[in-house]
């Protein structure tokens, strides 16, 4: 830019990132505090550590929020799935886009995080306990390799001054054996941050 503007021409930059357009003009006489804030005022929010889709169009489609408080994605709207928001700490299990069940969540720690994306339901457990740490998962429903969604005693008794080693944990447990019992192996699991 720096030659550009020695040469007295004017210039404009376009760049396109995943999910939208970044623009920036700057003529001779454009200080650069005024170009960083043009920049600035076009530029997209995008959240720390945003995982980009292939298309402009799908990310945003994927993206969009029903209107309520517990902060659904939308694809939380269309069949059999549990619904887990780690920004609301909620867990909601939804059918035809009619809420089911809900109940207070907790997440893995810093070391052992609680992994985001689509998944399914592979197993039920009613009465697990961890082979790694020897800990009691009642009604333990497993997404993603060990982690899974269950009751934890340890949530109840404690609340959120804990973290689970990457699995969700439950603490209400009228809310969890309902989900549970009615959740079936295959359904969807969508774990995010909204």
């Amino acid at each position: 830019m720096s030659i550009l503007r020695k040469l007295g021409a004017t210039t404009t930059a376009v760049a396109m990132l995943g999910v939208g357009v970044f623009t920036a003009t700057s003529a001779d006489a454009a200080a650069p505090a005024a170009r960083t804030a043009s920049v600035q005022a076009v530029a997209p929010k995008i959240a720390p550590k945003a995982v980009v889709a292939t298309t402009a169009t799908k990310s945003a489609a994927t993206n969009v929020l029903v209107p309520g408080k517990l902060r659904l994605d939308k694809r939380c709207m269309t069949g059999r799935i549990i619904c887990v928001n780690k920004k609301t700490r909620k867990v909601v299990f939804m059918l035809n886009g009619k809420l089911q069940a809900s109940g207070d969540a907790r997440f893995g720690a810093a070391r052992t995080p609680t992994r985001n994306g689509m998944f399914k339901i592979n197993r039920k457990s009613k009465n697990h306990v961890s082979s790694l740490y020897k800990s009691p998962m009642p009604d333990a429903m497993f997404f993603s390799g060990g982690q899974a969604i269950h009751y934890s005693s340890d949530f109840k008794a404690r609340g959120y001054n804990g973290a689970s080693h990457g699995c969700v944990n439950m603490r209400n447990r009228t809310v969890i054996d309902y989900i549970f019992n009615h959740v079936k192996v295959g359904d969807k699991v969508l774990v995010y941050s909204a």
